[in-house]
């Protein structure tokens, strides 16, 4: 009798566990959110009309935007240290030829506003009146963890790019144009990690509003910290390693070690 009260009572549990399943997974499942479906921020179809308005764009989206020849686009990126940035820019031009000839020109600027000079590229183009395109190239310097005040080295922060054409003629300006901007950043490595960084990093106050997929990661972990140990490591084993050759040549051969 007591063998198939037992035998009731588990059937019972059993029952209510399987019952309770489909429940209990639907409640702990998580809900789907429809802001993480792509996990990517649309790439901007607009430029901004100063420092303060810069658009934001990560490295890897392609930016484009309509404006007027005569005007000023402002765009603003991320760049952390150890990173090179490269910043490419194109302009589609109308295909009725214009009155003269016209000069475009981008200029990458840091958080501080600070003109970064290119080390190589063409980020100035004369062009003539017939030309449908323009392309400008930047090549920017490896961003610092951290350098002297009296320096221009780039450091970590938002970096802003200004696309304008620099000589155009008055009756050329307000003819529509397409530009798109490319920014790609890639890595220098543990040999551009140094020791320190700066606290936060470098932004127009409220202006900047880009940061990098993983975060900033200046003053963190680098490769060069698996340089320093590794070296350390070598150096103990050549201590070890002389230590043992030295204590072989100076005992006399054919005498045994001393037992303690």
């Amino acid at each position: 009798m007591r063998t198939a009260r037992k035998t009731t009572v588990i059937a019972l549990l059993a029952g209510s566990a399987l019952l309770g399943l489909p429940g209990g997974a639907a409640a702990d499942s998580p809900t789907p959110d429809p802001t993480a479906s792509g996990g990517e921020t649309a790439a901007p179809t607009e430029a901004g009309t100063s420092f303060r308005t810069a658009t934001a764009v990560r490295p890897g989206q392609r930016a484009t935007a309509p404006a007027s020849t005569g005007d000023y686009l402002y765009w603003q990126f991320p760049a952390d240290a150890t990173e090179r940035a490269t910043v490419r820019a194109s302009v589609k031009l109308p295909a009725a030829p214009r009155s003269a000839p016209a000069t475009w020109q981008i200029d990458v600027y840091d958080g501080l506003r600070r003109r970064q000079a290119c080390r190589h590229g063409s980020q100035t183009r004369a062009v003539p009146a017939t030309a449908t395109s323009v392309e400008l190239t930047c090549h920017l310097r490896t961003v610092r963890a951290w350098a002297e005040p009296w320096s221009d080295d780039p450091l970590p922060g938002a970096y802003y790019v200004r696309l304008t054409a620099v000589r155009l003629a008055v009756a050329d300006t307000g003819l529509p144009f397409d530009a798109s901007l490319d920014v790609t950043t890639a890595s220098a490595g543990g040999a551009a990690a140094v020791d320190g960084g700066l606290s936060t990093p470098l932004a127009q106050g409220s202006a900047a509003r880009v940061e990098p997929a993983d975060g900033w990661s200046s003053g963190r972990w680098s490769t060069r910290w698996l340089w320093t140990a590794g070296g350390a490591a070598l150096a103990a084993l050549a201590g070890i390693g002389g230590y043992t050759l030295t204590r072989g040549a100076g005992r006399p051969a054919g005498v045994p070690g001393t037992r303690a």
